[in-house]
């Protein structure tokens, strides 16, 4: 049976590996032909900034590790264009093309899925 999933992102992009163990469990579940979907809140929008410099942060370059997610049927990426706004952030700088949700829908976008994972 599929399920449709919703993945919300609040972190930012070099906070330890939380971004890698949240990309592995994207990834799992689209592995399983689940719909997966990801939002990205706060500080995570971050992750998918062009130009990043992860050189000395010991970690990789987080918009190169989103860049994958195509590839495995997740097509679905979500920005709360507030989060966007806050962080002086444009569409046009980020890595991939997003959908984009305003604060005060969040809580009724969230509500279609079976299941939300928040890391």
């Amino acid at each position: 049976m599929t399920k449709n999933f919703l993945f919300v992102l609040r972190k930012p992009s070099y906070d330890g590996i939380y971004v890698q163990e949240m990309l592995d469990i994207i990834l799992t579940t689209a592995a399983f032909e689940q719909n997966v979907s990801v939002l990205f809140l706060d500080d995570a929008v971050f992750h998918l900034k062009t130009n990043q410099n992860a050189q000395n942060s010991g970690y990789k370059n987080t918009a190169t590790l989103f860049e994958i997610l195509p590839t495995m049927d997740v097509n679905d990426i979500f920005i709360e264009t507030e989060s966007l706004v806050e962080r002086g952030l444009q569409t046009e700088r980020l890595t991939q093309s997003v959908q984009l949700k305003s604060r005060a829908t969040i809580a009724d976008f969230m509500a279609q899925f079976d299941v939300v994972f928040a890391g």
